[in-house]
């Protein structure tokens, strides 16, 4: 498992901000709204959460094709420039996989032509034949040369998508973000892209962002994640930790709809926020379940869901973004150092209960030593 620091990250974002103008005069959309997070070498991260939540647009700002309206982004420990000259050094480090292989290839293009074309875009040194080869390999079509003279609409959805990363790898890329890699294809092919993605990263030591709304494949892939909600990261951890035992009750309802899911399914009621016009407090707390209930109110934090701001969270940490999941660990942590000092109390009185029968047991000795002493010393004068 993956931990990754600050200064072990190979992608850094900071208080991301990207906002969009509204409609006639509206005013403007938060897509992303102040996101931290990081991308360690070698580490895949599922950035997850439903359609509308600004995923892509964070995805596609990481790769330096929507500016950022605020804060900044790094790449191997330095800031992103936007001019064209390196931009167009950046792309090569950090290569784009879509969701959709169809839509991605031009289906005038042969195999080898597509694979071919960021090579050419970035005029990369070398024998183009080999270098295309040998990403066709890496991505498991072999033999290579095999596929070179056929076109799109001769291959299987599953090779299509093999041919798209394999155009990404041509280039050796650092880093690779997939939106959606596997929502176009049929369950029988998911897993072996998956296992691709994952093959590549133990060859080639690469990292991945993988853009989902399916926690299921964030399990099988990834070693963070990060859960996604009207622009903000709500929660985020090591991929154990925030699947198995989820804090924040919109990763709780979006776990709860998996077929393989215990009890029932939540059904969050209405729709997300219109970004033009975030609500105060929690994002989230007009669809929260745990608010409706009145758990909340229970605890002491319904006017908090409803009034106050969460912070943002940070890149690299393990974290929730809830109010009412904060009480409930503030209480449970509580509760662990009552405990605590109870067990503390009990050892301390134990010990001076020993230490008092000890003292009695030396002072017992000493008398009896001194009592054998002086038998002995009377014995000895006369």
């Amino acid at each position: 498992m993956s931990t990754t620091t600050r200064e072990q990250a190979l992608l850094g974002a900071r208080d991301l901000g990207i906002t969009f103008p509204g409609r006639r005069g509206a005013p403007r959309a938060r897509a992303v709204d102040g996101v931290n997070l990081d991308i360690g070498k070698g580490e895949i991260v599922a950035l997850v959460g439903e359609s509308g939540c600004g995923k892509t647009t964070l995805a596609r700002s990481l790769l330096g094709l929507v500016p950022p309206t605020e804060g900044r982004i790094t790449f191997a420990g330095e800031p992103l420039s936007y001019s064209s000259r390196a931009l167009r050094a950046y792309r090569k480090r950090a290569q784009l996989v879509l969701q959709d292989p169809s839509g991605s290839l031009n289906p005038r293009h042969t195999v080898y032509d597509a694979v071919a074309e960021g090579l050419r875009i970035h005029r990369t040194p070398g024998d183009e034949r080999t270098a295309v080869a040998r990403a066709l390999s890496l991505a498991g079509l072999r033999p290579p040369e095999r596929f070179f003279l056929r076109y799109p609409h001769e291959l299987s959805g599953g090779q299509r998508q093999r041919v798209v990363i394999a155009g990404a790898l041509a280039l050796e890329p650092e880093l690779i973000v997939a939106d959606e890699p596997v929502a176009s294809l049929d369950a029988s092919v998911r897993g072996e892209i998956l296992a691709l993605l994952l093959r590549l990263r133990e060859e080639l030591g690469l990292s991945a962002l993988v853009v989902t709304h399916d926690l299921g494949l964030a399990w099988n892939i990834a070693d963070r994640v990060a859960v996604m909600y009207l622009g903000r990261i709500v929660e985020a951890g090591p991929v154990e930790e925030v699947l198995t035992r989820p804090h924040h009750p919109y990763t709780q309802a979006l776990l709860s709809v998996l077929p393989e899911a215990p009890g029932e399914a939540v059904v969050l009621s209405g729709e997300p926020p219109d970004p033009t016009n975030i609500p105060g407090g929690c994002r989230f707390h007009a669809r929260c379940d745990i608010l409706a209930s009145g758990e909340a109110e229970r605890v002491g934090v319904a006017d908090a869901c409803r009034t106050k701001d969460l912070p943002v969270l940070g890149g690299h940490e393990a974290g929730v973004a809830c109010h009412w999941a904060t009480a409930r660990e503030e209480a449970a942590t509580g509760r662990e150092e009552v405990a605590t000092g109870r067990e503390g109390d009990t050892s301390r009185e134990e010990g001076a209960s020993h230490d008092a029968g000890t003292s009695r047991t030396r002072g017992t000795s000493r008398t009896d030593d001194g009592a054998q002493g002086g038998d002995v010393a009377s014995t000895a004068g006369g």
